[in-house]
């Protein structure tokens, strides 16, 4: 009643004043009465919203005076309101009203990006709004679904709806927008089929649905859009196999399907789209070979990415002779052939930042010149042999594990031999006379190949003798840890604790509201496989949507599956730990008798693993990645939260999981650690662990005999290592994966990481960061601190709250500085938190040679002093102090350390 009153009011001066200065005003309407309709309406709106007196001040002319109104014969068409913000009180219950915008009957364009409208779409909005042109709602935390009235908007040439938290299927009534040019859906929660009706927007030029859980084909009917030139459909779950129809738009020039479920051949009817620029097929499960009629006629296609798929079969020589051909991944396929010894001509020379990636294929034969188009070129893991020519001796390229001669960590004789062999091709023995190879066994070596096997078979048995010696003690040590624990921790029971007995009481007060099953049910649909996410190695992940339109994921255990301690484990942890960095629990449902289930809050920019690189939304030939700010401060927040679990739980928590996709991400970038179902107590005490460490064999430094990642805080220090070795170098998969491929891996980055030498480290980093000296030395700091964490030697690697600091001041890690302000002194430690991560640094000359080569222009001065341990990590204990001469030989030792893969789920 009192927000009526005082409107009426402002309209009575409004009226006051506008009758005194109309005559003064020519531009205004002569149709008063319609003027103070649209005035009463745009106070209702400033008033619905909350708007600040600044942008539109009472007592103006709002035609003249308010920002962001336009008017045309005195009335209004285009409101823009985008980056406003609230009064104080429009911030306490802000909504998405604008009932008020019917009264604005001649309207263009209403622009609110990046202004908050909680809540739900008006059903109304599309009800009179016939003139509305250009509708922008992007980034205005909308949920709920879209409204099937917005398909009554007949006038809408243009509509933004990216970046906010919309759910549900995409109404078939957007098909009748029959003048929409621009239709932008990306970076939502959609989910359901593409409806058909898309193909009838015969002007759509440009149509993004990107980053949604789309499932289903592409309909064949986007064929007949004749106007269509960007369509991305990235991030979804779409399958089946690409359309040949999609090859008729010829007006096409930016063409995105990665990250989604594709199957099949890519059609070659492709080869028709001659204004194609940009071509994202990446991350399916394409196969077949690539028919050259796929590139004979495009020759404006500047990038094409291809990787992570199936495909076979040479690479057409046409796609190298594409003139503006600049950004080429093809890696991780099944490519095979050579390359093309095609010269440089007129058109090529030009290109002064291409991007090469053949990594992970079968590749064969020498380097020829077509290589020296691109900047930066990744042909490591293929079967090239050869020398490598002088002008690739430095710069941003990669050549190890192939069968190159005058470069380093290539693959061995014998199986570039036998690759070589099994293709019926020659192969040139790394320049070498055949006799060099590995003679065949007979004669008296016969006997020495049974003497070394004697030998080795001795060895086995003693080695087994002991593992047996340490098991015991092992198991001895625990028994007694155990039976000494008080449980007076906040930590979780360890993860292969036997689950409380039936009927035991469990603490639900922090684990957040209790849902019903029927709750459950309703906002999964009844765990649609639409909703499925991912099949978690705790439990299946499936995405939801609660009463409110509350965006969320839930986990259900299946109780019958041998899941029942990981279920418990984490209704523990939660129920005892709570802290920012966490993923934020919302609820539970345990009334079920078969499964259990756990709600998470959603994460709005998902895990690390798939927020690296995104597709850009630009039209040029670039790809948007991460910048630098936001990868640092994703480092810290996860150095944050892992040095939460090891020094402020008691006793200390370990991950035993940390890797990319447990780096969950909100709406602000901000890190929520996931993936909690494997956290459990630091194993053993210090003098159990000292005397195992003595004894156990070094490949199950990481793992316990059970082949379980051992619950030691080093444990999670090295795993932290390679997520920041990915922010670094741009390589996603790093962190995820433990093979004899990802080791080879680390082995080729880690030599260029040198704390004498910045540019060496510019040959590893992600070329797509755009970085000047200064990041350029933060960038070159993480590197410094990841290589630390990979200490081999698990006592050597710094504590985590030591990571935590170096990642808050970087530049001190590269920097030498005097004085108190570099020291940071701990309680724990006698030096700086500096002086202990670089404890893991230190180094022999004789080990630096014994250790595996690196770059020729690697720095490896040597020490005579002695090595200390300090600041490295004992098991449970921490770091030493030492009173030893430190070192100025800052050489990490070389890499010889496996831990295990695991199939992460992210919460």
């Amino acid at each position: 009643m009192g927000t009526n009153l005082y409107v009426v009011v402002l309209l009575f001066l409004l009226s006051l004043l506008f009758n005194d200065t109309f005559e003064q005003q020519p531009t205004l309407s002569p149709n008063l009465v319609r003027f103070r309709a649209e005035v009463r309406a745009l106070l209702e709106l400033r008033s619905s919203l909350g708007l600040r007196a600044k942008q539109w001040p009472i007592k103006s002319n709002p035609c003249v005076n308010w920002v962001g109104i336009s008017c045309q014969n005195g009335s209004v068409t285009e409101i823009n309101i985008s980056g406003f913000k609230r009064t104080r009180v429009g911030s306490r219950n802000p909504q998405f009203a604008v009932d008020s915008l019917v009264n604005l009957t001649n309207l263009i364009s209403f622009n609110a990006s990046r202004f908050a409208l909680p809540g739900s779409i008006p059903g109304g909005l599309g009800v009179q709004l016939q003139k509305l042109q250009v509708l922008d709602l992007r980034f205005c935390q909308i949920s709920g679904a879209i409204p099937f009235s917005v398909g009554n908007l007949s006038s809408l040439n243009e509509l933004y709806l990216s970046d906010n938290a919309l759910t549900g299927t995409i109404p078939s009534d957007l098909g009748q927008l029959s003048r929409l040019a621009v239709l932008d859906l990306s970076r939502n929660t959609l989910t359901g089929l593409i409806p058909e009706s898309f193909g009838s927007l015969l002007n759509l030029s440009s149509l993004d649905m990107s980053l949604n859980y789309l499932s289903g084909g592409i309909p064949e009917s986007f064929g007949n859009l004749p106007n269509l030139q960007f369509l991305n459909l990235s991030g979804n779950s779409l399958s089946s196999s690409i359309p040949t129809q999609l090859g008729n738009i010829t007006t096409l020039f930016v063409l995105d399907l990665s990250s989604n479920s594709f199957s099949g051949i890519l059609p070659s009817e492709f080869g028709r789209l001659t204004s194609l620029q940009r071509l994202i097929i990446g991350k399916n499960t394409l196969n077949g070979n690539l028919s050259s009629d796929l590139f004979s006629s495009q020759s404006k296609l500047q990038s094409l990415v291809l990787d992570h798929n199936n495909f076979t079969g040479n690479l057409p020589d046409e796609l190298w002779s594409l003139p503006s051909l600049s950004f080429l991944d093809a890696s991780v396929n099944n490519f095979t052939g050579s390359l093309p010894n095609l010269r440089l001509n007129g058109n090529l020379t030009n290109i002064t930042s291409g991007v090469l990636n053949l990594s992970h294929n079968m590749f064969y034969g020498n380097l020829t010149p077509v290589l020296r188009r691109f900047i930066s070129v990744d042909l490591s893991y293929n079967y090239m042999q050869g020398k490598v020519p002088d002008y690739y001796a430095r710069g941003a390229v990669s050549f190890s594990r192939n069968c190159l001669r005058n470069t380093t960590t290539q693959r061995s004789v014998q199986e570039c031999a036998m690759f070589y062999s099994s293709n019926g091709l020659q192969f040139d023995n790394f320049g070498l006379p055949n006799g060099t190879l590995p003679p065949p066994s007979g004669g008296h070596k016969s006997n020495k190949k049974w003497i070394i096997l004697a030998v080795v078979l001795g060895g086995v048995g003693l080695i087994i003798l002991l593992a047996i010696i340490v098991l015991l003690v092992v198991v001895c040590c625990r028994k007694k840890h155990t039976n000494s624990q008080r449980g007076t921790g906040v930590g979780p029971a360890p993860t292969t604790a036997v689950p409380p007995p039936p009927g035991a009481a469990l603490d639900l007060s922090n684990l957040g509201d209790p849902f019903t099953y029927q709750q459950i049910l309703a906002a999964t649909g009844d765990f649609s496989s639409a909703n499925l996410i991912k099949h978690g190695h705790s439990g299946d992940l499936f995405r939801g949507v609660l009463e409110g339109g509350i965006p969320v994921v839930i986990k259900r255990f299946d109780l019958g599956s041998g899941k029942e301690d990981r279920y418990m484990a984490e209704v523990d942890f939660f129920s005892k730990v709570s802290h920012a960095r966490l993923v934020p629990l919302l609820g539970h449902c345990l009334e079920n008798e078969n499964g259990k289930f756990l709600i998470y809050k959603h994460m709005p920019n998902g895990d690390l693993s798939g927020s690296l690189y995104r597709v850009n939304d630009q039209d040029d030939d670039s790809l948007q990645s991460l910048d630098w700010i936001t990868r640092l401060k994703i480092a810290f927040g996860a150095a944050e939260a892992l040095s939460f679990l090891h020094h402020e739980c008691t006793p200390p928590l370990v991950h035993r999981d940390v890797q990319a996709s447990s780096i969950l991400l909100d709406d602000k970038y901000e890190v929520r650690l996931g993936s909690l179902s494997e956290v459990c107590f630091q194993e053993g005490d210090s003098h159990s662990n000292r005397f195992t460490r003595l004894l156990r064999l070094p490949q199950t430094s990481e793992q316990s005999a059970s082949g379980i990642a051992t619950a030691t805080c080093a444990y999670d220090v090295y795993c932290f290592g390679k997520v920041l070795l990915e922010l670094v170098t741009g390589k996603m998969g790093i962190s995820a994966s433990n093979d004899p491929t990802t080791k080879e891996l680390l082995e080729g980055l880690l030599p260029y990481i040198n704390i004498y030498d910045k540019e060496l480290v510019t040959n590893i980093v992600d070329p797509s960061l755009i970085i000047d000296e200064d990041l350029l030395e933060e960038v070159w700091a993480m590197a410094v601190v990841a290589r630390s964490c990979l200490n081999p030697k698990p006592a050597r690697r710094p504590l985590m709250r030591y990571v935590l600091k170096a990642l808050e001041n970087p530049l001190k890690v590269v920097r030498e500085e005097s004085g108190s302000s570099a020291r940071l002194r701990t309680p724990s430690s006698r030096g700086s938190w500096n002086a202990a991560l670089f404890s893991s640094w230190r180094q022999s000359s004789a080990d630096v040679a014994a250790g595996g080569a690196g770059p020729s222009s690697l720095k490896r001065s040597g020490t005579s002093g002695s090595q200390s341990g300090s600041g490295g990590h004992n098991g449970g204990g921490d770091h030493s102090s030492s009173n030893r001469k430190q070192s100025k030989d800052v050489f990490p030792e070389p890499m010889d350390v496996q831990d295990e893969e695991r199939s992460n789920d992210g919460y």
